[in-house]
């Protein structure tokens, strides 16, 4: 979402614990004051994420970038109304919102949108990106799937004379159809991707889709029973599809994140407190005018039905979506899963609001690589985890399971699916660690490590900080590093580390620190979402405003690992007014995909347009630049010029 969307509706956080529980930056003043910054980073290899001497050192370093200088030339930090791309990498718009998906669908008309026009076209805000390869077709071309979320609109860039918010049902209709998901078929012909249109697997998955099944613990539950859906077993749509993931047995997980801001009306009743936990409502739309189930007044218990992670099968495009309980009810950022050597899956998420959690889910049943169905339903039974993370650097995996601990009827839990559907204050009794809003939650198969993008923290009081820690408010974000011991991504007891604390390490009072040879180019802020390469090397893509980042939002390079360790460079920048999601490498590596989400929002900080942009005045019309086209949310694909795949040097 972007950030000034969401400075907008989410800045205020809504944990009550913030003042009884340390922050994560509490803990790293502890860390950091106690054993000093060279014992916490523990050898001279990973050293090197010592801060920098005042200043942005040049990235013609021999020492660090001789290797990482052949595949990409560093872009210079600015704004555009295009994107741009590294010196060495090319690339190419594969698909934009609008874009006709089946057959008999015809070009976008942006001025004549209707809700059935909407449902058959890509939808709005592409997020996340799921890449799920089919066999090559029969010239040897390469096929996949894209899984592509479409986490909200705005509707003075989605409709011509708008402003302010829909004004008339069909309009807040058609914004329902722009939500949800995508999953489309691309094909690579002589190196260049295109989608299908009327492939048999392209799908749309939306606000206003019927039937998505609830399962797990909390299915059935009373307090999922609405007047539509007495037995609280079935729900209309998914709502905010941020980031996801895609599981061992090939299907599409799209979590839902800030789902509180479509309902309207008082949070009143026996829900109130769980409501208010939630920040519901948050009301940025009136969709509630227009439709009783966004109306807390008339339907309180449907913002229960949201919050959860969605599985989808995209090789049955007649398959039922199921809201999988058991991964919790909050506002999932992502839900990146792996194989641990006991077989059992494990899932990493993050709840992106200030001074929310780390969780991970581990399956009770083990995957079964020789029979796809037999994994059809393993996300219905497992132990979910939130972290805590303490001050030797351990972090401690907490179960959410009901009757353990503070977790009973004198807490007023009656049932696991009661936990689950108050994941954020069953978390918050077991004293998880309030973190300054962890968004995706990357994990690396090949060495055991996670990563936590914490994008940043506006509301954080100078007074939780110290001069050993002087990031409150803590508006750069950083990323921190979780060891699971031995590969053990099933362990209840991990490690911890600073990979980077964001921003620009010329300025002192910021506190940033990178490894050496970073370029002035090479720093950024707002970390949101990540993608790994099997050199262990990890691409962020940012969410902050163009002012507080000094340049457009775009996807860095990260080295983890050795002397590079914390060096950054700078290899694609959004048009003016977006961000970069979805970060997603081809299971070749050949393609880097990546989501450009709202371009032209904003505005007036743009110079040359200096006012808000709206469908007929935006600050750019990105991708078409033409004069009929709006600007359009796009997925992108990068591949390097020399043919070689994005983890070769």
């Amino acid at each position: 979402m972007s950030e000034a969307f969401e400075r907008d509706f989410e800045d205020q956080p809504v944990n009550p614990t913030i003042d009884q529980s340390p922050t994560i930056n509490d803990v790293i003043e502890q860390r950091y004051s106690r054993r000093g910054v060279m014992a916490l980073m523990g050898s001279a290899a990973i050293a090197a994420t010592t801060p920098l001497a005042g200043c942005a050192q040049s990235a013609t370093d021999e020492t660090t970038t001789e290797a990482a200088a052949e595949d990409f030339v560093e872009l210079a930090r600015g704004v555009d109304t295009n994107h741009q791309t590294a010196g060495g990498l090319e690339d190419q718009i594969v698909i934009r919102w609008g874009d006709p998906l089946f057959d008999g669908i015809g070009p976008f008309n942006p001025l004549a949108q209707s809700v059935a026009d909407q449902e058959n076209r890509f939808g709005y805000n592409n997020d996340y990106i799921g890449f799920v390869a089919l066999p090559d077709d029969e010239n040897g071309n390469q096929r996949a799937l894209l899984c592509v979320n479409h986490e909200y609109t705005i509707g003075n860039l989605m409709f011509s004379g708008r402003a302010g918010r829909a004004g008339t049902a069909e309009e807040a209709a058609i914004e329902q159809a722009a939500h949800g998901g995508t999953i489309v078929e691309i094909v690579n012909i002589d190196g260049a991707w295109s989608y299908v249109q009327g492939s048999r697997y392209n799908r749309r998955i939306t606000a206003r889709t019927e039937g998505m099944e609830l399962t797990g613990p909390a299915a059935g539950h009373p307090r999922l029973a609405t007047t539509a859906d007495p037995e609280g077993r079935f729900v209309i749509g998914t709502l905010n599809n941020c980031a996801g993931g895609i599981t061992p047995w090939g299907t599409y997980l799209m979590a839902e994140e800030n789902f509180n801001g479509y309902f309207s009306g008082e949070a009143a009743g026996p829900e109130q407190a769980n409501h208010e936990r939630y920040g519901v409502p948050g009301g940025w739309y009136n969709w509630a005018e227009y439709e009783a189930r966004f109306d807390l007044a008339r339907e309180p218990n449907e913002p229960n039905r949201f919050g959860w992670v969605v599985e989808i099968d995209p090789m049955d495009p007649q398959s039922t979506p199921k809201k999988r309980t058991a991964l919790g009810r909050f506002k999932h950022e992502g839900a990146e899963s792996l194989v641990a050597p006991s077989g059992q899956v494990v899932l990493y998420m993050g709840d992106d609001q200030r001074f929310d959690y780390v969780y991970k889910f581990v399956t009770a049943g083990r995957f079964n690589a020789d029979d796809r169905a037999a994994n059809r339903d393993l996300l219905d039974e497992g132990t979910l985890y939130v972290a805590r993370f303490d001050a030797d650097g351990s972090v401690e995996w907490m179960p959410l399971v009901y009757g353990q601990g503070p977790l009973t009827e004198e807490n007023d839990f009656s049932s696991q699916g009661e936990v689950l559907i108050e994941t954020r204050r069953a978390a918050d009794l077991l004293g998880a660690t309030p973190m300054d809003r962890p968004e995706d939650v990357q994990p690396n198969p090949q060495n055991g490590t996670i990563y936590v993008m914490l994008t940043n923290n506006s509301r954080r009081s100078e007074d939780q900080t110290d001069a050993a820690n002087p990031r409150g408010p803590n508006r750069f974000g950083h990323i921190i590093e979780i060891t699971e011991p031995n590969g053990d991504f099933t362990s209840t007891t991990s490690r911890w580390e600073i990979l980077v604390r964001c921003g620009d390490p010329a300025d002192p009072a910021i506190g940033a620190e990178w490894g050496p040879g970073l370029s002035e180019n090479g720093w950024f802020g707002s970390p949101d979402n990540a993608a790994m390469d099997s050199a262990n090397r990890l691409y962020v893509s940012t969410d902050g405003s163009e002012v507080l980042n000094q340049c457009a939002n775009g996807v860095w390079r990260v080295e983890t690992e050795g002397l590079e360790r914390g060096y950054s460079r700078l290899m694609f920048l959004a048009p003016t007014g977006a961000e970069i999601c979805g970060p997603r490498l081809s299971d070749d590596e050949n393609t880097f995909f990546l989501a450009v989400q709202h371009p032209a929002d904003g505005g007036e900080d743009f110079p040359g347009h200096a006012r808000a942009s709206t469908f007929d005045d935006p600050s750019t019309r990105w991708p078409d630049f033409a004069p009929d086209m709006p600007p359009r949310p796009a997925v992108v694909a990068l591949t390097r010029a020399d043919g070689k795949t994005f983890s070769e040097v």
